[in-house]
């Protein structure tokens, strides 16, 4: 017969040949799952379009986005929710850099979270020779980034996640930028090696204890305080020792003071919470303590008329106690006299050790004036909150929203704004840890769908978001991808034509309304009944009643349109002061 090749043989031997071999995508996924990531937030394309179709098939949740940016947000507070990275994957150079504000913002927030981009091949880019959609990444990425890596080799993938992630979550978490060119993708590589390059990361954010004399320092300044106050912020959330943080409240008996997403560690209701007090507590204090929250403006840099300062870099007379992991953070504007570094559960569980069985509760003269402070806010508001205009304003609205969440405390709340952040913030009691989630350091616009989708993956609870009409307008195409991955999603839109409020006028008389006034009288909850959605338009607090109990009932993805009197709202919401005007109008 001669020298005739076996083609059954042949087959056998290429597939074992095949079986042998393993290549980038696959590497990817093996270096994910192995440190127990399940869930990618993303937009498929070139060059991660395989990529994002492989892991769905290898059993990882792959939620498909309609902006980069929105996936961002969401692997940025997935991060802060579960403490391990978010994933946020996109494709190059418009993708990478729409993803990147999510980044820079996870970073500034502390929030652990990994961007990985697909991008054009080095030697192109190094030459600038036009490659489709070239971009030097990784150079535009660091400045924003807690740290950035770029991987060229498939043997180098498990090396490149495993320093991605530790340097996500290791001591003050944040964005993390992971660089992978299109060509590393289809890099094949022996198995067996490729298993063998892989990397489970462990420990990868390691106790750091606070030192003895340091915790002894903090207990002494604190013990002879007069008027001491305790800030919890959105570090004490995240650093889920949330027993602990309770123990040290309530066994010190101090005023407690919850930054907006730390609002819920001990429930709003709390006898010592003092946020209704916020104005008298801050620049009457005279030792405050610091756990995970830092000075900067929205703490007005701990200075100024708001801390009891004659000007706006003027000290009050506090003294400062800061539990933070980052011994940069202390003395960032004023003097802190205690610094306390380390991880916030191993800070909180030695100050308790060190407090002994004995510890004294504040002076009795302050307990009460800062009660009394209190009672009286409250009061004036449930006043206001009783009121009925016609149109709803933000307090009937939220009156209803208020209650909802009391009913519901499981519930995630996504928040985001300028009046409607504002006034939620202050309406509306949270009674459950890291359940409310909103704009944080920045303050920026745009979160509310991304951290929607993942609020309700990552804990799979109902979703309740409150969202001015502007901020809405930033992320609402998301609502078909609340619609397609059917999520238990209530958005409420406080809507009142404009930016802060829709009463400006075009000074000229002209065709062109003002730029702070949207479309009069749009139906935002048409949108999301294109998609299969449930839509509501209310204009009562019972008829905003009705469509939230039903959508908690239902569990499906709805969009009620609140409608808002125009009038309501004031300019930039509480931070009018940090946006200048000109002197003539």
């Amino acid at each position: 017969m001669g020298n005739v090749e076996n083609p059954v043989a042949g087959t056998v031997a290429d597939i074992q040949r095949v079986q042998e071999l393993t290549d980038g995508f696959q590497l990817v996924i093996d270096a994910l799952k192995l440190n127990g990531i399940d869930t990618i937030y993303g937009l498929p394309g070139i060059p991660i379009t395989d990529l994002t179709r492989r892991a769905q098939g290898a059993g990882m949740r792959v939620l498909s986005f309609r902006h980069e940016q929105n996936a961002g947000y969401a692997a940025s507070i997935a991060g802060f929710l579960t403490q391990k990275p978010g994933i946020c994957l996109t494709v190059s150079a418009p993708g990478f850099l729409n993803g990147l504000n999510a980044l820079a913002h996870a970073t500034v927030n502390c929030f652990p979270m990994i961007l990985i981009s697909g991008s054009s091949e080095r030697e192109v880019v190094d030459l600038q020779q036009g490659d489709y959609e070239e971009m030097d990444q990784l150079a535009i990425a660091r400045p924003v980034a807690k740290a950035a890596f770029r991987v060229l080799h498939a043997e180098d993938i498990g090396v490149g996640v495993a320093r991605a992630i530790r340097a996500a979550v290791s001591g003050r978490p944040g964005g993390v930028y992971l660089d992978f060119p299109a060509k590393l993708f289809a890099q094949s590589i022996d198995a067996s090696a490729g298993r063998n390059s892989l990397i489970k990361v462990v420990d990868a954010a390691p106790r750091q204890i606070p030192a003895p004399d340091a915790v002894k320092r903090a207990l002494d300044l604190l013990r002879g305080a007069k008027k001491p106050l305790i800030i919890l912020g959105k570090g004490a959330a995240y650093a889920q020792a949330d027993a602990d943080i309770r123990a040290l409240v309530e066994k010190t008996g101090i005023p407690y003071l919850p930054m907006s997403m730390a609002k819920g560690l001990l429930p709003d209701t709390h006898e010592q919470c003092a946020s209704a007090a916020r104005s008298f507590v801050l620049p009457g204090a005279d030792v405050v303590m610091l756990i995970g929250a830092r000075l900067n403006w929205l703490l007005s840099h701990g200075k100024g008329k708001t801390w009891g300062g004659k000007g706006h870099k003027d000290w009050g007379g506090q003294r400062f106690i800061q539990v933070d992991i980052s011994p940069q953070e202390a003395d960032s504007n004023v003097r802190v006299d205690a610094p306390l570094v380390g991880d916030i559960g191993s800070c909180v569980s030695a100050l308790l050790a060190g407090m002994g069985s004995a510890w004294p509760k504040p002076p009795a003269e302050w307990l009460s004036a800062v009660a009394e402070k209190k009672n009286g806010n409250i009061a004036k508001m449930a006043e206001t909150l009783a009121k009925n205009p016609t149109p709803m304003n933000f307090h009937s609205a939220l009156a209803v929203v208020r209650d909802i969440v009391k009913a519901n405390p499981d519930a995630m709340f996504v928040n985001e704004g300028a009046n409607a952040l504002d006034f939620t913030r202050s309406i509306v009691d949270m009674y459950k840890p890291r359940k409310r989630i909103d704009v944080g350091t920045w303050g920026i616009m745009g979160i509310g769908m991304g951290y929607c989708i993942a609020a309700a993956v990552v804990t799979k609870q109902q979703v309740i978001a409150i969202e001015g009409d502007s901020a809405f307008g930033f992320s609402g195409m998301e609502v078909e991808t609340l619609c397609r991955y059917n999520l238990p999603v209530c958005v409420v839109v406080m809507n009142n034509n404009g930016v802060y409020k829709g009463t400006d006028v075009n000074p000229t008389g002209g065709p062109d309304v003002a730029p702070t006034v949207f479309v009069k009288g749009a139906r935002y909850d048409k949108l999301i009944e294109a998609f299969g959605g449930v839509g509501a338009n209310a204009t009562t607090p019972a008829e905003l009643r009705r469509a939230m109990e039903e959508a908690i009932r239902s569990r499906k993805p709805t969009l009620i349109n609140a409608v808002i009197d125009e009038n309501a709202g004031t300019e930039s919401g509480r931070i009018t002061s940090l946006n200048p005007t000109a002197k003539k109008k």
